[in-house]
């Protein structure tokens, strides 16, 4: 009975890892340049990749690399972008409205005109962003957030100074 119930626990746990695993097939169409609304992007790498003007609204992308690519009016509102690399890429008029970015690294991004209207930006690392053409940032979203004084914001708000680890 005790060697069943080790087998039960562990396939009920290979299952539940498996249910968050990424979508091997939308990852790669997604790589290759369509649109993937509602996919499963979990630790995709879309580092360096050039995907303008797509949809990934309500995808998951957590803990994805898109650090040095360009998303240029791209959408992604609604989507799970926790723990995202967004390091040095481009997201001018991007969508991340209702989107969840959660630790996303923005440090360096260009974010211009990006509508970030009902995101969630807990901890959030802005240092050296240009966003001063954002919209649908508030100060309380903000105020979970760090930057650098490089980080260029739209008029009326300011952000917190991340703290050196």
């Amino acid at each position: 009975m005790k060697r069943l119930m080790v087998v039960l626990t562990a396939v009920a746990a290979f299952g539940a890892a498996g249910a968050h695993a990424q979508n091997a097939a939308q990852v790669e169409r997604a790589q290759s340049g369509a649109s993937c609304p509602h996919c499963n992007l979990f630790q995709a790498d879309f580092n360096n990749r050039e995907l303008k003007g797509k949809n990934f609204a309500g995808a998951r992308l957590r803990q994805s690399d898109m650090g040095l690519g360009e998303f240029n009016g791209t959408n992604f509102a609604g989507a799970d972008l926790r723990d995202i690399n967004g390091s040095a890429a481009l997201y001018g008029h991007v969508n991340f409205a209702g989107a969840n970015l959660t630790h996303a690294n923005f440090v360096g991004a260009y974010l211009e005109h990006a509508n970030f209207r009902g995101a969630i930006l807990e901890g959030v690392n802005f240092s050296g962003a240009e966003m001063s053409t954002a919209v649908g940032l508030t100060q309380r979203q903000m105020d979970r957030t760090c930057g650098d004084r490089s980080t260029q914001l739209p008029p009326g708000l300011r952000i917190p100074v991340c703290e050196e680890r």
